[in-house]
């Protein structure tokens, strides 16, 4: 069928389009040019309407083994908010930690198409992706966590050439089939289980004498030649810790030049000024990341209310687990592979450490020039649920509102910032870059987060609203695949998502070496290891491959 979209004014950064008024055109799921039988289309009229490319979220923990142990923990959560059963929809539950039927239906009616689940355990892959697919909608996709594991540890450690190594994280990268390579804490989550309670970037890990820093740059090169996408995403060392804005910058230098994205850089951007020996050092992380063409960043901004932590991070989760509210946590350890750390959190603003949290995530928003390379996020859920991000949205776009929000917040942690005196607000044209266009690029995904002919028909429909939450909470159309799936903010179909991937080449002989290492030290043979397509097919996915590209060094 050929649809019209008639007279919406169109917001692509991927083509540099801001508020042009056009006509997109639809057929089997894909964006087109101008037809020669326009004149059969069906055609819905969104003059005056914004019309942007469906939205990604590069960065939501929604699936695997820490987000089943959130909702095991949490059955206060989902007594909260309940979703019932309808003609269209299955019920399901949870607020900070919902069920994968909710975490589908809440993503699409705010007009989600895509979100990428950051830290999937390679030996937990069948899982994540059964979860996964369970989701509807949206696409997904996934970064497998290394970084922590024995073999990669072993291969650091025994001096194994970078070529190796490579292979390694292509053969990972294939048989688990993700997108992408994550780094939580690196060697930070294997030396907590030695007894090492903190693991700065220059500090050699107790058994395997390897430092944060040569894993960091292993696995940035390895990501770089290998041709992926995405730069190395990293979870740096101390997550938290008053003055980590050094081990941040550190991480920066650690890479050499190559790429690299830093996670949730606001738990990373904290000094030690002031009396209480915490400050923000958001303008510190925001020069160096203007200054560095090769480091991008999503945020990790917190929101005040209740949420859960849910990290691979079990090292710093250790070590927050008595601040949990309410007092409850799961710490474990995961043998060879890493570890994960479960704790609930309610952010207050008028706590002075919560309070300036939330500026420093604000600040460095504000602060960082370019948006294809700032993203937004929460760190879904660790520093609130993505059901926030429409207020997140008003937040950066209206200064009245947020200074007014600012006025609020405990005192002392309002003198120690200078969100009051930064004066940006982000355009509907940069808000799109870094929700749809920028996720796209930075991911690989040559199809998505744009509204150019031959792009999938992921395209969301707004009614311009001065409340910016209030508009980007119901869209009046989003479509997924062409397809009509929400209505003025509501559910009218429900579609299934793919699995978007990556391949880079390897060579096959790591497999042999692989296998006798499974076949020693694992509780399953390496050839369980591997998910087919048609296993994702079976879950619900399909699968969608993305070139890689060749490294320029």
């Amino acid at each position: 069928m050929l649809t019209r979209l008639a007279g919406g004014r169109v917001i692509d950064p991927a083509h540099g389009v801001d508020g042009q008024a056009r006509d997109l055109y639809l057929r089997d799921g894909r964006i087109i040019d101008t037809p020669s039988d326009a004149a059969t289309a069906q055609s819905i009229d969104v003059a005056g309407r914004v019309v942007m490319a469906g939205a990604i979220d590069l960065h939501t923990h929604v699936g695997g083994g820490k987000v089943n142990l959130a909702r095991l923990l949490l059955p206060e959560d989902h007594r909260r908010q309940g979703y019932e059963r309808t003609p269209l929809t299955r019920s399901s539950c949870g607020h900070a930690a919902p069920g994968t039927l909710a975490t589908g239906y809440r993503y699409a009616e705010m007009g989600y198409t895509a979100c990428f689940e950051p830290a999937m355990l390679p030996i937990n892959a069948r899982q994540t992706h059964l979860e996964l697919g369970d989701t509807p909608i949206v696409d997904k996709g996934c970064y497998a966590l290394l970084g922590n594991d024995d073999f990669f540890l072993r291969m650091l450690a025994s001096g194994q050439p970078q070529s190796r190594i490579n292979d390694y994280m292509a053969w990972i990268l294939d048989c688990t089939q993700a997108i992408a390579i994550k780094v939580v804490n690196p060697g930070g989550i294997s030396a907590f289980k030695f007894n090492q309670r903190r693991l700065n970037v220059d500090e050699a890990h107790s058994y395997y004498q390897v430092t944060p820093r040569r894993v960091l740059q292993a696995l940035s090169r390895a990501v770089h030649e290998l041709g992926v996408p995405h730069g190395l995403h990293v979870h740096g060392c101390n997550l938290g810790v008053p003055g980590n804005i050094d081990t941040t910058l550190a991480t920066i230098e650690a890479a050499e030049g190559l790429p690299i994205h830093l996670t949730h850089v606001q738990f990373h951007s904290y000094g030690t000024e002031g009396d209480r020996k915490f400050s923000s050092a958001a303008a510190r992380i925001a020069e160096a990341i203007n200054l560095h063409q090769n480091v991008s960043a999503d945020v990790g901004q917190i929101m005040f209310g209740q949420t859960v932590t849910a990290s691979g991070d079990n090292m710093m989760q250790y070590h927050n687990a008595e601040l949990g509210s309410p007092r409850k946590a799961v710490i474990m350890d995961i043998e060879c592979d890493a570890g994960c750390g479960v704790v609930p959190f309610r952010y207050r603003d008028q706590s002075f450490v919560n309070a300036l949290q939330w500026a420093i995530g604000l600040e460095i928003f504000l602060s960082v020039r370019d948006p294809w390379r700032i993203f937004l996020t929460t760190d879904h859920p660790n520093g609130a649920p993505f059901t926030t991000y429409p207020h997140l949205i008003r937040l950066l776009t209206d200064r009245a509102f947020r200074n007014g929000m600012f006025e609020k917040i405990n005192p002392e942690a309002r003198a120690a910032s200078i969100l009051g005196s930064l004066t940006r607000e982000y355009s509907l044209y940069e808000i799109a870059i870094m929700t749809r266009a920028g996720p796209a690029r930075t991911l690989g995904l040559a199809d998505r987060g744009h509204l150019g002919a031959g792009a999938a028909a992921d395209i969301v429909v707004y009614r311009d609203d001065a409340d910016r939450e209030r508009m980007f909470a119901t869209p009046e159309y989003v479509f997924k695949d062409g397809e009509l799936i929400v209505r003025d903010g509501r559910l009218v179909k429900i579609t299934d998502g793919s699995v978007h991937t990556v391949k880079p080449d390897y060579d096959p002989s790591i497999e042999a070496e692989v296998a006798a290492y499974f076949e020693r030290y694992q509780t399953t043979s390496a050839d369980r290891f591997r998910i087919s397509r048609d296993e994702l097919r079976e879950c619900g996915s399909g699968l969608i491959v993305h070139a890689c590209r060749k490294a320029s060094r």
